[in-house]
């Protein structure tokens, strides 16, 4: 996979100040607030690269105010990291291909994975399936 290199200035030029915030900071994003994705199929990809990275078929209602999914679409793209900051032992995740902080992975997610893959609306842009 070819990773996606930008400057601190070309990422400040391309993403919000939120998106770059939560995606080259290690940001979050207040809950509710980019939650609002179409029910439809389709596909979450990576605001800063536009990597696949969820499927809506694996999205569910967490009740947190972040887009939650039960498995990333393709396990390559979306990577998982320790993360202590805060005093909190959690589980990044971000894209592997531009390096972007996208939220993190709890262990109390539905069946059959079990996981709840907790993302910053921010991260996310949605093309539906036609």
């Amino acid at each position: 996979m070819d990773k996606i290199k930008k400057t601190d200035a070309e990422w400040k030029e391309q993403l919000s100040d939120l998106a770059y915030h939560v995606m080259r900071e290690h940001g979050t994003e207040r809950p509710f607030t980019n939650d609002d994705f179409p029910d439809a199929p389709g596909t979450y990809r990576c605001a800063g690269c536009g990597a696949e990275l969820f499927d809506a078929a694996e999205k569910f209602d967490a009740g947190c105010g972040w887009p939650s999914f039960t498995a990333p679409a393709n396990g390559q793209i979306v990577g998982e990291s320790n993360d202590a900051r805060y005093g909190m032992r959690r589980t990044e995740v971000h894209c592997n291909k531009c390096e972007a902080h996208l939220g993190h992975v709890f262990p109390d997610g539905p069946a059959p994975t079990g996981l709840r893959y907790c993302i910053n609306g921010v991260a996310l842009d949605f093309e539906e399936r036609k």
